[in-house]
């Protein structure tokens, strides 16, 4: 039996690779603050609280695991100037990334066995940014980080690995512009992201590395016309 937990499994991401893992035979729990996507077991909690990852990991009561995606984390609220961001939203947003890593890690290394994989969900913005995005920035580059330095760690018997997703999508809303602005000629769908997932979960020669699934984004050099 292969067992998968996935953090943020409410999202557009996290559904995805719920659904991906199910498809593929794993036996999947969902733990997010809301419910998660059919046919995984929804395990309500706030990864960032050290109390609530623990309650959850008692609740779950599995005695081994294959693989943990780290993939929740909010957006917000550091959308405004740096000066004017306050260290209570500068933690929320690190403690939903950063420390939910590090919480959820932490209560799954006892139960990880030989060949089992983590998988870091960073981000295109750990390498790049558009203003006001600075707690979201720091926390999606110390989880780059955090993947070599656990790489290291856990090794030969975890491996550990990061997804970079530039913009995933599932709006009808989009403009042209939107997709051709990519190499690849489209914006990024939450399969691209899952299909990531799966490959890393499998391979056994890759470690401490970082998989950028951005449709060549951060590839592409801008000029001003």
């Amino acid at each position: 039996m292969k067992r998968a937990i996935v953090t943020g499994a409410a999202g557009l991401i996290g559904r995805g690779v719920c659904q991906a893992l199910i498809d593929d035979g794993w036996t999947v729990a969902a733990f997010d603050l809301k419910p998660g996507p059919e046919g995984a077991r929804s395990v309500i909690c706030d990864v960032g609280d050290e109390a609530s990852v623990q309650a959850a990991f008692a609740e779950l009561g599995w005695d081994g695991l294959e693989l943990l995606v780290n993939n929740a984390g909010i957006a917000g609220p550091d959308r405004g100037p740096m000066a004017d961001l306050s260290l209570a939203d500068w933690r929320k947003v690190t403690d939903s990334h950063l420390t939910g890593a590090f919480l959820m890690s932490r209560a799954a290394i006892p139960l990880l066995g030989e060949g089992a994989a983590i998988i870091h969900m960073v981000s295109t913005r750990a390498f790049m940014s558009e203003p006001n995005t600075e707690a979201y920035a720091a926390s999606k580059g110390a989880m780059v980080a955090l993947t070599h330095a656990m790489a290291i760690s856990l090794g030969p018997r975890v491996r550990v690995n990061a997804i970079a997703p530039g913009w995933i999508s599932d709006g009808e809303d989009l403009r042209p512009v939107d997709h051709e602005q990519h190499p690849v000629g489209r914006v990024g769908r939450p399969d691209d992201i899952s299909g990531a997932v799966l490959y890393l979960a499998g391979a056994g020669f890759v470690t401490g590395q970082v998989l950028t699934v951005d449709g060549g984004m951060t590839r592409k050099m801008i000029y001003a016309e």
